[in-house]
């Protein structure tokens, strides 16, 4: 049986099928991954790599570079779902999909459909206020220079988990819990390199299946049950 036969199968015998996503299944969208060969974190600005510049000590002690780094280079407004985020959103609506877990900041999964997206890194889209927590959308970053105040006068950041900072406990909580209820899970376009949310493969029963869509090697690969080097978009579309 063709791999994607088989995948077509398993995933039509499946009761419970979660998927866990990374920056890969956003580069169709026109926004760049992170930690392959041509990542963005391997690049470097006036002698910082990109990795420091996300962090929770940069944005505190350097915080109008932060912001011009985040406007420059890690904030796409103007992005779209692309037929793998319309490929997830059809097999949730067709009940194939139970959850999508996304390490994902650009919220192109909801843009395209899907209602239950677990974003472990948080939402580019989303900003408030240290001071008095007033929320406000990308546009308060994108529509001034330098680091954007509130109205009280407290200073904005995004809602999104930096280097240096925890991940939500209940929305980690969530994906450990579906990670292992789950009879398969389809890992696309991430390293499994980042932790914790690589280590949610470790909480599969030994039951259940374990597909990845990565175009490169991971650590996990000896415990995959399919490995697609394709083109994960094709992949996905494929398999609706």
């Amino acid at each position: 049986m063709k791999p994607i036969e088989q995948l077509k199968q398993w995933l039509d015998e499946s009761p419970n099928t979660v998927f866990l996503g990374g920056a890969g299944v956003s580069t169709a969208s026109g926004i760049p991954d992170f930690r392959s060969a041509h990542g963005l974190y391997m690049e470097k600005k006036q002698g910082i790599s990109y990795e420091e510049m996300l962090s929770h000590e940069y944005l505190t002690h350097h915080s109008d570079q932060f912001y011009d780094f985040l406007r420059n280079v890690m904030l796409y407004p103007d992005a779209k779902p692309n037929a793998a985020h319309y490929a997830l959103a059809k097999l949730e609506e067709a009940g194939k999909l139970q959850a999508v877990i996304t390490q994902n900041i650009d919220g192109l999964h909801q843009m395209a459909g899907s209602k239950n997206v677990i974003e472990l890194h948080g939402n580019e889209n989303r900003y408030y206020c240290l001071s008095c927590g007033k929320q406000y959308d990308m546009s308060v970053v994108t529509g001034c220079t330098g680091t954007p105040r509130c109205t009280c006068g407290g200073v904005i950041r995004p809602d999104v988990v930096l280097y240096g900072e925890m991940l939500n406990h209940r929305d980690l909580l969530r994906a450990v819990r579906y990670a292992e209820e789950c009879a398969l899970m389809i890992v696309a376009g991430t390293s499994l390199v980042v932790y914790p949310v690589a280590g949610l493969v470790n909480e599969l029963s030994p039951s259940a299946r374990l597909v990845i869509l990565n175009r490169d090697p991971t650590p996990y690969d000896a415990r995959a049950d399919l490995i697609f080097r394709d083109d994960l978009t094709e992949v996905l579309q494929a398999i609706t």
